[in-house]
């Protein structure tokens, strides 16, 4: 029983999955027949979600996971990868057979044999930087459906945003399991501070541009996030940032010239690389327990580096819903008391007479 390859280890990790779940992700928490927490980093919420049990392999078999909010997936030793940050597949393999209380190879050729097998296991979803930056090459100005979904979320002031593209036959799979299918998408690219694209994030949208496609996740990025963000505007000393790309561009319908940045997630908004000449950080709030988590946390990091944090709330979910269902003088109202004085005259654009 020393040698076990990485389908049995998969398998018997995916019959325990519940107690994987609690010992590697405690910071969430059973719903039904899933678990569900933020992310692989086991931050709060609800946006990635395995599945305790089922079939032993296919289609919904225990084990499985997806983040919705990156498009990753995989099964439980994927997961015990991401979440330790291991790189070898060894590591991996040790880890869960330590999990598991099985004994460790007693030789090198076991070992070899089982990073072998792991190593051509398919990759997770969302982790290829290269295949983000081709999809970014193949897609076209911002444009067709893209610019009515935007209208549609009374979004006007996208052009020119160089961050945001077009393709028409965007490939989506809801999972490993499903067969592939074509949507057009809106396509944004998370670049670094150099603005080196390092990955994209894509909105699946129905073919006449009203909503979102109807498959089961619309929206998913792959590539290199960590750090990184959809940017829209040069960063000077004054930036606002949130997690999702609708939010931050309803601020830039009433505050058009300040810069913004959309992390994705919260996950990714605790972690945001701050720019070097940044002073003052507004940090745009969303109403859940991840979404308090990542506002604590840079509360602390700009603390820690000297930069002014602020805080903006919503008045509704979130600010597309008051650019939406208020408009733009109440959005206005609501922004007006929450940012610094200097940045009132500097930024906030008059109401149209």
């Amino acid at each position: 029983m020393a040698e076990h390859d990485a389908r049995d280890l998969s398998r018997l990790l995916a019959e325990n999955a519940e107690a994987v779940c609690r010992h590697y992700l405690s910071a969430g928490r059973r719903h039904g027949n899933y678990w569900l927490v933020g992310d692989v980093h086991n931050t709060p919420g609800r946006s990635l979600y395995v599945r305790l049990h089922g079939p032993s392999e296919g289609r919904g078999a225990a084990g499985r996971w997806t983040d919705a909010s990156s498009g990753a997936f995989g099964d439980l030793l994927d997961l015990i990868r991401e979440t330790l940050g291991l790189i070898d597949f060894r590591d991996v393999a040790d880890e869960a057979r330590s999990f598991l209380a099985l004994p460790q190879p007693e030789h090198d050729r076991a070992a070899d044999g089982l990073r072998t097998a792991l190593s051509h296991r398919p990759e997770t979803g969302g982790s290829s930087t290269d295949a983000a930056r081709r999809l970014w090459d193949a897609s076209w100005p911002l444009s067709g459906v893209a610019t009515v979904y935007l209208r549609g979320r009374d979004l006007t002031h996208y052009s020119p945003l160089a961050a945001l593209r077009f393709h028409s036959d965007c490939y989506y799979r809801a999972d490993a399991d499903s067969p592939t299918e074509t949507w057009p998408a809106m396509i944004a690219a998370v670049t670094d501070l150099e603005g080196r694209v390092t990955g994209v994030h894509r909105t699946w949208l129905a073919r006449d541009g009203r909503g979102k496609a109807p498959v089961a996740i619309p929206r998913r990025a792959m590539g290199d996030l960590l750090g990184n963000a959809v940017r829209f505007g040069a960063v000077s000393d004054v930036l606002a940032a949130g997690e999702g790309i609708e939010t931050v561009l309803s601020l830039r319908e009433v505050m058009p010239d300040l810069p913004l940045a959309a992390c994705l997630s919260s996950a990714h908004l605790a972690a945001m690389v701050f720019p070097p000449t940044l002073r003052r950080l507004y940090v745009l709030r969303d109403d859940d327990p991840a979404g308090d988590h990542a506002v604590a946390t840079l509360m602390a990091r700009t603390q820690e580096s000297g930069i002014e944090c602020l805080v903006l709330s919503p008045r509704l979910a979130d600010f597309n819903d008051d650019l939406r269902y208020l408009g733009r003088g109440a959005m206005r109202a609501i922004l007006h008391p929450q940012l610094a004085p200097q940045d009132v005259a500097r930024f906030l654009q008059p109401v149209a007479h």
